[in-house]
């Protein structure tokens, strides 16, 4: 994530902890994360994760791309997002997440298009609440959730509890590109 990025994003998660007069202990433990951890987001010391992005808008009652954009969503009939277009997060050196339903309002899922670029030895794990799709759009993806490992090529798709500890690999030294639906 950019630093002005994560900088507006630590703002905005300030804002609305600060909005609805909520202690920093209370909203740390309400998305599941210690209170150390969660100043570093608020500070902008860290990188925010998806998955605590989509347990602190849950917790507020808020929409994930409020608090990517800054704005709520307006469209309650459909949006269109153009390619490239979307509001972009960057949650690792190797992660790209571009939102692509950012203006429907109301949505039971977040739609996002994922670049994992290759690089990384290692396979950090997350977990949120709810469920997640993938469908690769091209490259090889290694999916791992709980423990265990499962490999996609274009064309493949994978439906998992969110729950569960899960994250992705970029094989063959090539991007893999993806696009993930996740359910709250």
């Amino acid at each position: 994530m950019q630093n002005n990025q994560r900088d507006e994003l630590s703002q905005r998660l300030r804002a609305l902890r600060e909005a609805v007069g909520e202690d920093v202990a209370i909203t740390a433990k309400a998305t599941g994360i210690t209170t150390e951890l969660y100043e570093k987001y608020e500070s902008g010391e860290s990188d925010i994760p998806i998955s605590f992005l989509s347990a602190i808008a849950t917790h507020f009652g808020v929409n994930v791309n409020a608090l990517l954009t800054g704005s709520d969503a307006r469209a309650r009939v459909f949006s269109v997002t153009r390619a490239g277009r979307g509001p972009v997060v960057e949650r690792r050196a190797q992660y790209h997440y571009e939102a692509l339903a950012a203006g429907f309002a109301g949505k039971p899922m977040e739609p996002y298009r994922v670049t994992v670029e290759p690089g990384r030895a290692d396979i950090v794990l997350n977990t949120h609440s709810g469920q997640e799709l993938n469908v690769v759009l091209s490259g090889t993806l290694l999916v791992r959730v709980d423990g265990h490992d499962t490999i996609l090529n274009k064309g493949d798709a994978i439906y998992y509890d969110s729950s569960r500890p899960h994250g992705m690999q970029a094989l063959n030294d090539k991007p893999a590109v993806f696009i993930a639906v996740i359910t709250s």
